[in-house]
């Protein structure tokens, strides 16, 4: 990872897929691992459950979360390749994985997900909130009630669902970290429904966090940029995916690997201090707010 020519992504103009964008179609795939890295057992003997585990940042949290030593429930939709390759990635470092297949709109499926990862791995120490859905639109009008539904639901009402079951489990020193965006601070005219999604679960990471101060268990959201994900694929057309990211400062879209160590400190015992807070990861935009 010393060269940072790696993070380049300059031949992605182009290129599209239908969704569920899948990260094993992507040219070039996106970096997820920094192999140099071998963990510093950061997260020994922790259980976490990360939802969209299988690809994107959450592929790159679960591989980074499974180094330190933690146990790592992934947590998807469709992709039943991605998963199977991020679990054989973390296997491959002796770490353990545990796959869940499920659509997390539905909050049955999120308590069963707490209970199906409380029973095979005994307890649970850490909630990553990071699957989203995005659907971009060229005005408002064309925002239908499913398309709304189907964007709340998945990005929102899913870090609900699953954190609420997860809550009789966690405890004192236990963290739950949310992946707003920064469409949540700075909004996007094509992306209306998911940017304020986004917000909303701003809003969460610092409502929830006050809320359970008094128990110790830590509440924090990690606000990413434009990462090159099978999000920007699968759903931008050709003309978008070719300038993703240029308007940085940066000048680039971000790595899913980028971001990993960001979510180990946020799970760590580095971090003791800070809930309620958010780290921006966004190729030098400056946030207000």
């Amino acid at each position: 990872m010393k060269d940072k020519d790696m993070y380049s992504t300059k031949d992605i103009e182009g290129q599209t897929q239908q969704m569920p964008g899948k990260e094993s179609r992507m040219e070039p795939e996106p970096i997820y691992d920094n192999v140099d890295c071998k963990g510093f057992g950061r997260l020994k003997g922790k259980t976490a459950i990360i939802t969209g585990g299988d690809s994107g940042i959450g592929r790159a949290v679960s591989v980074a979360f499974a180094k330190e030593g933690c146990n790592v429930v992934i947590v998807y939709n469709i992709a039943d390749d991605d998963a199977n390759e991020t679990k054989n990635v973390i296997e491959s470092y002796n770490g353990n994985a545990f796959l869940i297949k499920g659509n997390i709109k539905d909050s049955n499926i999120c308590n069963k997900i707490i209970d199906d990862t409380v029973r095979h791995f005994g307890g649970l120490d850490i909630v990553v909130n990071n699957a989203a859905v995005q659907f971009p639109q060229t005005g408002l009008e064309f925002i239908t009630d499913e398309q709304l539904d189907d964007t709340f639901r998945t990005n929102i009402y899913s870090m609900f669902y699953l954190t609420r079951a997860a809550l009789p489990y966690l405890k004192e020193g236990s963290v739950i970290i949310n992946t707003s965006s920064v469409t949540s601070y700075k909004g996007n005219k094509d992306l209306i429904d998911y940017s304020s999604s986004k917000g909303a679960v701003t809003s969460f990471t610092r409502s929830l966090s006050a809320s359970l101060a008094d128990k110790k268990i830590r509440v924090n959201q990690v606000a990413p940029g434009p990462i090159w994900t099978p999000l920007i694929p699968s759903t931008f057309t050709k003309e978008k995916v070719g300038v993703f990211g240029k308007n940085t400062p940066l000048k680039r879209p971000g790595q899913p690997v980028e971001l990993a160590e960001a979510y180990i400190f946020l799970a760590s015992d580095a971090s003791t201090y800070i809930t309620g807070q958010t780290i921006h990861i966004n190729g030098g935009d400056i946030i207000n707010g």
